[in-house]
Parts: structure tokens; sequence; C-alpha cells
């Protein structure tokens, strides 16, 4: 059976709008698990911010009451069992000034295997004809040219995802998420303030392996070398899920520490 996939828009989609235009929008995920919605305190409250940064006005209506509602109806009484909700909030094309452009959103999310479990493994490389920056705005998803890139150069090159620096040469994320290096029973993650990503996912497993003292998570600067020395490497990103590292380069890495975690996470939630 081909998984289920639904598209929902709010009120009538312009075909034209400031989102096609101009990137426009801001991109944040929801996860269902089991036919139900976890996590939608941190994603309701990342969308937020995410739209605060892009100036974005947020309707009254725009609750966390109002979103669970919505899913609810549009995607769990549907029989979504298992998926990530890309929703993207965007700024209507109108006639009035910019700053008070109206809001709507869009989102759409298809069936797919336990969102807490390692989807499989990954190739990667890191690029380096290109940077990313490291402000304001590069810590939430917004249109990225850079990513555009560099998942076409990752195609390529028959890789499954790319390492990216910032214009410091240390590592920022991949194109879809972030990464976590771990040595010994230390994790390095890149720091936001070096362009990685703000993601609910990660940081609900962060601080469950924090809480449960499973390892020291370490917020660093790392260099690109430093990929080469990491004894396993897991990449966990709000839209694809959570994946295992198993090459860069020449360099071939091991998934068992991870798993184990990963699983002791997913237990959690039962």
């Amino acid at each position: 059976m081909q998984p289920q996939k639904l598209v929902y828009t709010e009120d009538h989609l312009q075909r034209i709008n400031r989102s096609f235009l101009y990137g426009d929008s801001v991109w944040v995920s929801f996860f269902v698990r089991n036919g139900n919605l976890i996590m939608a305190e941190e994603s309701y409250f990342f969308l937020m911010a995410s739209m605060r940064k892009m100036r974005l006005n947020i309707p009254l209506t725009y609750t966390l009451e109002f979103f669970q509602e919505l899913f609810q109806k549009e995607v769990l009484d549907k029989g979504i069992q298992n998926g990530i909700i890309q929703l993207m909030a965007y700024r209507k094309q109108e006639d009035k000034p910019l700053p008070k452009s109206q809001t709507a959103f869009y989102f759409e999310v298809e069936e797919s295997g336990d969102i807490l479990e390692i989807q499989g493994n990954i190739e990667l490389d890191l690029i380096k004809e290109i940077n990313v920056n490291a402000n304001l705005l590069s810590n939430i998803r917004v249109h990225s040219a850079e990513n555009i890139y560099a998942e076409i150069y990752a195609k390529e090159n028959d890789l499954d995802d790319v390492i990216l620096l910032n214009p410091n040469k240390k590592i920022a994320r991949s194109i879809f998420g972030n990464l976590l290096f771990l040595q010994d029973n230390v994790i390095k993650i890149p720091k936001q303030t070096e362009g990685a990503y703000i993601s609910p996912l990660m940081e609900n497993f962060v601080t469950f392996l924090h809480k449960n003292k499973l390892a020291e998570v370490e917020e660093a600067e790392i260099i690109a070398f430093e990929s080469q020395k990491a004894e396993e490497i897991l990449r966990i990103s709000d839209e694809k899920g959570v994946h295992s590292v198993s090459k860069i380069r020449n360099k071939t890495f091991e998934n068992t520490r991870f798993s184990e975690m990963i699983t002791q996470w997913k237990n959690s939630f039962e």
C-alpha cells in the first residue's frame, strides 16, 4: 500500500504569493507518532519564534490549541499514524504595506516509519565551494540558496547529504539537519552561533541524554577534521528524521552506541 500523503492550505492558496516570489516564509515541523502528536508544545513555540524572526504577523488565532485541533482533524483523524508535518507560514501578496501583510500557512504530511527510530544509514562529504551564515536567520528553516546548491551537489556526487561550514570554516550543519559527533563518552554538537539549526527533535533527544546521564553533551566549535575523528555520527533532521552516518569520504563509522541511545529515547515515549 502506498504511504498516504496529505496537503492542507489555509483559506484559498494564492497561486502567486510572497513565498513563491521571494521565499518569504518559514518552515517548522510537527511530529506524529503512533497516531499522536508528540513534542507539540516545543514545535509550536519554535514556529512562533521563527515567525517573529521573519517579522511575520502572528494572528491571534494561531494558538497551540488551534494547531492541535487542526492536526487532529486534518491528519490524525484521517489515519496518519507516523509522519512529519511540514508546516510553512508565509506572507500573503497584498496591496497593504509589507509589515502589515497578512500571514497564511500550508502544510503537508506523508506517512513514514516511527520518527524516533534510526531510519537508515547515510553517506556524507564536505562541501567547500559555499558556506552558510551564522546570524539571526541561520538557525531557522527559511529559503536558502546554499541548501539548493548543496542538494544538487550531493545528488550529482551520489551523496545523501553534505557537511556545510560557516565563514570561519567551522562545521555548521548539513543540508537537512544537525550533526552529532560521538567520541568516547562525549557528544559534540555545533553551536547555534556557528550556524546550526534550532531543532525541537534534537533538543528533545539531547535533553533526554542529559537527564539520564547517557553521555556528556558539549556545544562546541568543530573544525572539519574532527568529523574524521568521531567514532559515531548521527544526523537529526526535523524534516527527515534520524539517520546514522555510515561514511564520510574513506572513513566509515559504527552506529552501535547511538542506536542504543535512540532505542532508550524512543522507549521513554511509551
